[in-house]
């Protein structure tokens, strides 16, 4: 196989289908309305449908990775008397801390270790210590690690103590199942490329209205005005205030059409999960061990321990890999060394197995 043809085992970007591909292969105005009125409104819709029913929630569309969209919402929706409390058990926590820094945001950040789930007895003291602290930012699946943070858990504490609520969901919505009026997230942030198997270009904001429209001329940035962006969406069609990823939009589209072909999000949940629990059935059988406990892993990507062998090293490892068709991904973790496997993306059971015996004929070390 070759290096234009390897599967993407990573958190995203990843494999796409075919049709994805194909939907590129047409060019798009940015001011006509067959692509603002009938492609980018629907998709506004479709995202909010598959977030909750409650009519409350809008969805703005926003140019750039996924962190772009991040900052954009911490920048936008947090006030200058505002504070905020980061849940912070990965890079992506730590990401959020750092553009809290960075915009001068007024923060603490709750570090639970990048290996453990957030203590919400604990997370509470800090709530009723601190009575300054007005929103709660949380990562829903930690990539660095594939931990699955209790959503549900940390929902309920920033209701009982009427927080606002903004959810990290980069690398879940779309493969795992949530309401988010019904867990009373009031900003839930995604992207093009995770669960819903587009490509780069853009994230999304799926937002409470009530709540985004407090923050009109609170952003901290021109370009990652949500509320801005939002309003142009609203009065002007799907109008995106500068340049539209056009192709990156058109996929998405037919990613969302491949996504409800396929059963919708709890049919691709069902298959990620397959997936994630062949590979560590699969690894384990292979000397591999999971850096987490089963029970805090998500069906998104695992992390492995490396090997404790002299002779191995991750670039040959990953060397071997690719040239079989496969690429992973290298450790994140910075007590521990690993590598990473994802499972997402147009990736099935019979990937996983040709995955696994492409791994045993990778291992070049002693055992």
């Amino acid at each position: 196989m070759s290096d234009r043809n390897y599967l993407l085992l990573t958190p995203g970007p990843l494999t796409t289908s075919d049709g994805v591909k194909q939907a590129m292969l047409f060019d798009s105005c940015t001011w006509d309305e067959d692509y603002n009125l009938g492609v980018v409104q629907s998709i506004r819709r479709q995202l909010v449908a598959l977030a909750t029913q409650s009519a409350g929630y809008t969805a703005v569309l926003l140019q750039g990775s996924g962190s772009f969209a991040v900052e954009g919402v911490l920048g936008t929706v947090i006030g200058p008397q505002d504070k905020l409390l980061i849940v912070n058990n990965g890079a992506y926590g730590a990401r959020m801390a750092e553009m809290a820094r960075l915009m001068d945001i007024g923060h603490r950040v709750f570090d639970c270790g990048e290996v453990n789930e957030p203590d919400v007895a604990a997370l509470e003291a800090v709530l009723k210590s601190d009575a300054r602290i007005s929103h709660i930012a949380m990562v829903h699946c930690e990539t660095t690690t594939g931990m699955l943070n209790p959503l549900q858990k940390v929902a309920g504490l920033a209701a009982r103590n009427g927080k606002t609520f903004i959810v990290d969901a980069m690398s879940s919505f779309g493969g795992i199942p949530l309401d988010v009026d019904a867990l009373g997230i009031d900003f839930l942030i995604s992207s093009a490329n995770k669960c819903i198997q587009g490509v780069p270009g853009f994230a999304f904001v799926i937002a409470r209205r009530r709540e985004l429209e407090k923050c009109a001329g609170r952003s901290r940035s021109l370009s990652l005005d949500l509320y801005a962006q939002w309003r142009c969406m609203e009065d002007h069609g799907g109008k995106w205030r500068f340049t539209s990823p056009t192709h990156t939009v058109l996929a998405f589209a037919q990613a969302l059409r491949e996504l409800e072909q396929e059963g919708g999000v709890a049919a691709r949940h069902r298959r990620y999960q397959a997936n994630q629990r062949r590979l560590v059935a699969g690894m384990r059988g292979l000397g591999f061990a999971p850096l987490l406990d089963d029970a805090l892993h998500s069906p998104i990507i695992t992390a492995f321990h490396s090997p404790q062998a002299p002779t191995y090293r991750f670039a040959e490892f990953y060397r071997r890999l690719k040239q079989q068709g496969f690429v992973i991904y290298p450790g994140k973790v910075s007590q521990s060394d690993c590598f990473r496997i994802g499972n997402i993306g147009e990736i099935y059971l019979q990937d996983i197995e040709r995955l696994l015996a492409a791994v045993g004929q990778a291992m070049y070390w002693e055992r």
